[in-house]
């Protein structure tokens, strides 16, 4: 029963979930135009692609990351973690419990990024940070291509019982395609704060949203009236 419920809200944010996808490239390619400012998070992102794709996979790293993310989310839902095994190329936690949070967080949280981020706010207490704000932006970037690329490889390539556990893998693809474009945004919006309009973009998510179902809704009952008379 919560697998065909989780199945019914996949569905109906789908069209959410296309039209965040939009507005998110829209703001990143809104950020790429003014070249000078986003250079540093691109040279990041194309260290990370040219290191990776040349055969060095950092594949302890991501493991590491993975259970430690598992981690952290079930600990801040008020799970147990008992253990945490990492191996070169697999790891286990061990919990009390889990849902569909705990099991998605590594997919839709690029944690490296977001330690970047707190490191940077950190220094930033006991000094004036923003003469180093370029070294962390290229940081930012490069962890960012680092989830990025990871996730796409590891959902593409392996068939993840972590997608059937969290409700499906339609329910988690949306979800995971959500989040990563949420976390995207806010990350440009740290980054960039003049170039991403968050109340605009989310204005025209609704807006697009709305639209949508309501065609979706219109064709639904054109079709049903089609039927009716036919009968």
């Amino acid at each position: 029963m919560k697998k065909i419920l989780k199945l019914i809200i996949a569905l109906l944010l789908l069209p959410t979930a296309f039209f965040v996808v939009v507005e998110t490239g829209s703001a990143f390619f809104n950020v790429l135009r003014d070249f000078h400012v986003a250079v540093g998070l691109l040279a990041g992102a194309v260290l990370y692609c040219v290191i990776h794709f040349g055969g060095y996979k950092f594949e302890k790293m991501y493991v590491w990351g993975h259970e430690a993310t598992h981690a952290i989310v079930a600990m801040l839902c008020g799970f147990r973690v008992h253990s945490i095994t990492v191996n070169q190329e697999d790891g286990n936690v061990k919990m009390d419990r889990i849902n569909a949070a705990v099991v998605l967080a590594p997919y839709c949280v690029p944690l490296y990024a977001i330690l970047t981020g707190f490191i940077y706010l950190g220094l930033d207490l006991f000094m004036d940070a923003s003469q180093y704000r370029a070294v962390f932006v290229f940081i930012v970037g490069f962890f960012m291509a680092f989830h990025f690329v990871q996730t796409f490889q590891t959902l593409w390539e392996v068939d993840q019982p972590d997608l059937t556990m969290a409700g499906g893998r339609i329910f988690s693809s949306v979800i995971i395609i959500l989040f990563n474009a949420a976390v995207l945004v806010l990350v440009l919006k740290l980054l960039f704060p003049q170039r991403v309009q968050l109340l605009t973009m989310g204005s025209n998510i609704l807006l697009s949203t709305c639209k949508a179902w309501k065609m979706i809704g219109e064709i639904f009952w054109s079709w049903i009236s089609t039927k009716w008379h036919n009968v």
